[in-house]
């Protein structure tokens, strides 16, 4: 009998025990607690040591961090009807002062049901208005577009998207090699228009040159008829000026050939040629009789 007391004794304490151990929990800072009773939500517990009915109250903890999951492989479409597999980010944070509307609403997966469904869909809808050919050039537009999509779509007073990444966009390896292709050719086609433009530059500068040197040869042919043509008038008018002196003056070359005599007779004389300088009077003699 006594042993079947204890053993009745050990079971009530133990049971009170798990009883007291269920009337009291914490919250972690990076969480909050929902907390019900028989089904229906009566508050929210904040960080911190709180107490709760047992057996009667219960808590469902939601995390108020910074989340982050990853999308691999999504398959998109794009308006020129090419696939692509595509692999996204999504940052995004549960409301602290929103979680009893969170369980309310969705439960505790909110994940699953909101944020997974969204995303995707998101995603090919946008990604559906761009070209192949140029998604890629376009990326960073393309990830702005996109997290504005999801941003709007997702219900902003209880989730709050951070940020969307488009880590990868990978097409068929067919579709590829005919990017690569396009893209030599089209390498190449610049390549080539960039050396025309080159041979037109160069053309142009041998004209630029070809016109100086022969606006030179020119200035200097001017330059130096000018000089010429000066010359001309200048000796033109030193000999009319000359002929106008002797016109006005006969005796003036007789005057300068006495100038410039050194006053030695000539030793030899054509016969009847007058002596140069001596005019000698007719009829005169040594006595000065005529």
């Amino acid at each position: 009998m006594a042993r079947a007391t204890a053993i009745i004794t050990a079971l009530v304490v133990l049971i009170g025990l798990l009883i007291l151990n269920d009337g009291w929990f914490t919250i972690d800072a990076r969480e909050r607690g929902v907390l019900l009773r028989t089904g229906s939500v009566i508050g929210v517990a904040e960080p911190g040591f709180h107490f709760k009915l047992p057996l009667v109250d219960s808590i469902v903890r939601i995390s108020t961090q910074e989340q982050k999951r990853r999308y691999e492989d999504l398959s998109s479409y794009s308006r020129d009807v090419q696939e692509a597999l595509i692999t996204v980010s999504v940052n995004f944070q549960i409301l602290p002062g929103a979680v009893d509307k969170v369980y309310e609403r969705y439960g505790a997966d909110i994940i699953d049901r909101i944020i997974d469904p969204i995303v995707p869909d998101r995603l090919k809808k946008v990604f559906g208005g761009y070209q192949a050919t140029t998604v890629i050039a376009e990326r960073a537009r393309l990830g702005a577009e996109v997290e504005k999509a999801i941003q709007s779509a997702m219900p902003t007073d209880v989730v709050r998207v951070l940020s969307v990444q488009i880590e990868n966009i990978t097409f068929s390896s067919t579709y590829e090699a005919a990017i690569e292709a396009a893209a030599r050719a089209e390498a190449a086609v610049r390549q080539s228009r960039n050396e025309l433009e080159r041979q037109k530059i160069e053309a142009e500068k041998v004209v630029v040159d070809a016109k100086g040197q022969a606006d030179a040869v020119r200035e200097a042919a001017q330059a130096s008829a000018d000089a010429i043509r000066l010359k001309g008038e200048a000796e033109a008018l030193a000999i009319k000026a000359k002929g106008d002196a002797l016109r006005n003056n006969p005796g003036l070359v007789t005057l300068i050939a006495a100038e410039r005599w050194n006053g030695v007779l000539p030793t030899t004389q054509v016969p009847g040629a007058a002596v140069p300088f001596l005019e000698i009077p007719i009829g005169s003699g040594p006595t000065g009789q005529k």
